[in-house]
């Protein structure tokens, strides 16, 4: 009898023992992870968005004790490769990348996923890669139904219709672009079959309609070519632009074709961001719209995220079934935008703390 007691009480030991080392390997992973390096790699300065989507991920990450490497690759994929290699080498234990091209980083990515270094895709999906662990973002979806509903708000105050719109996209390397557009489209699309919206251009699809790099610049010409082509001796009534920073290349083709007088005011023109720029724009009476991505709280999703992983847990997820980056389900938290015109501006901008006056005047 005493030999199977002596076996209990070495399994019960074993047993102790192995529950000891977990909790032990817990507390080695938080203690690892403190101070540890995270690599945060940005598109560009030249959008206000991403400086702030910068700052912001970089505060969060600093609270929670973690050194950050904070870049910007100023909309060119090899330096954006570069600072990712570079990054991993220094001894990164988390990346935390906005693409410039979703789909151009795959040696790196695996350079990562060779040294068990997560990676967390912000805002936008980095496919092709099986080496995406997590994706933080809004409902871009969403952000396009808020955009389209919007634009039909702003056109429905100016009288009945029919109106003459005109339709743009962002960039098409972004994976977020088609997701704005069919987002908007699935609520212009039937009134566009009806004939209550009626794009004279004739330029509906998004291959067509898209803006390379998000360039103001582009959309600005596009626009221009639009209005010379088909609007000599008639008026565009809206302009669907998914990203304030269109927005203002748009309203600039639209001032140098005689709109933004009382006898021809400016299109109802939609975006995105909630831009400084844009805000005044729309205060002043010019943009119509923009919808607001509050990217503090999206930095503290991708910023806990990382801190999760570091620390051995599970980051949280509400979406584990959308966003397929063509080869496998990326698990993604998802917020939810705003749109944002003169009406409510102070509540949803000021109120909040996202901006102050003094920014806005």
């Amino acid at each position: 009898m005493r030999f199977p007691r002596s076996a209990a009480l070495v399994a019960l030991l074993a047993t102790l023992t192995a529950c000891g080392s977990s909790v032990k390997t817990v507390d080695q992973q938080g203690a690892s992870a403190e101070g540890a390096l995270v690599g945060v790699t940005m598109p560009t300065k030249s959008s206000e968005r991403w400086i702030h989507d910068g700052d912001n991920i970089r505060k969060a990450l600093e609270a929670q004790g973690f050194r950050v490497d904070l870049q910007y690759a100023e909309n060119d994929i090899p330096t954006q490769a570069n600072q990712l290699e570079n990054q991993i080498t220094k001894g990164a234990k988390a990346l935390i990348v906005a693409s410039i091209d979703g789909t151009a980083l795959s040696s790196q990515l695996q350079q990562a996923a060779a040294a068990k270094i997560p990676v967390i895709a912000y805002d936008r999906l980095i496919r092709n890669s099986p080496a995406v662990d997590y994706y933080a973002t809004f409902d871009n979806f969403r952000v396009g139904v808020e955009q389209a509903n919007s634009l039909l708000a702003g056109l429905k105050a100016r009288g009945a219709g029919p109106y003459s719109v005109e339709l743009f996209g962002g960039s098409p390397d972004d994976n977020n672009a088609p997701y704005f557009f069919n987002g908007a489209m699935s609520v212009l699309q039937p009134l566009i079959d009806a004939g209550t919206l009626v794009v004279r251009s004739g330029q509906r699809d998004f291959g067509t309609v898209a803006i390379l790099r998000w360039e103001p610049a582009t959309a600005q010409r596009r626009m221009e070519d639009i209005l010379t082509k088909t609007y000599t001796g008639s008026r565009v009534d809206g302009v669907l632009s998914p990203y304030d920073g269109l927005s203002i290349g748009i309203l600039s083709a639209l001032k140098s074709n005689g709109y933004g007088s009382a006898d021809r005011p400016y299109p109802v023109v939609t975006g995105q961001d909630a831009e400084v720029a844009s805000v005044k724009s729309i205060i002043a009476g010019e943009q119509y719209s923009t919808v607001q991505k509050d990217t503090r709280e999206l930095a503290k999703v991708a910023a806990n995220m990382a801190g999760a992983a570091l620390q051995g847990r599970k980051p949280e997820v509400n979406n584990e079934k959308d966003y397929h980056n063509g080869v496998k389900v990326v698990p993604s938290f998802l917020l939810q935008p705003v749109a944002v015109d003169k009406d409510n501006y102070r509540k949803v901008l000021l109120d909040s703390g996202y901006y102050t006056e003094g920014q806005l005047k």
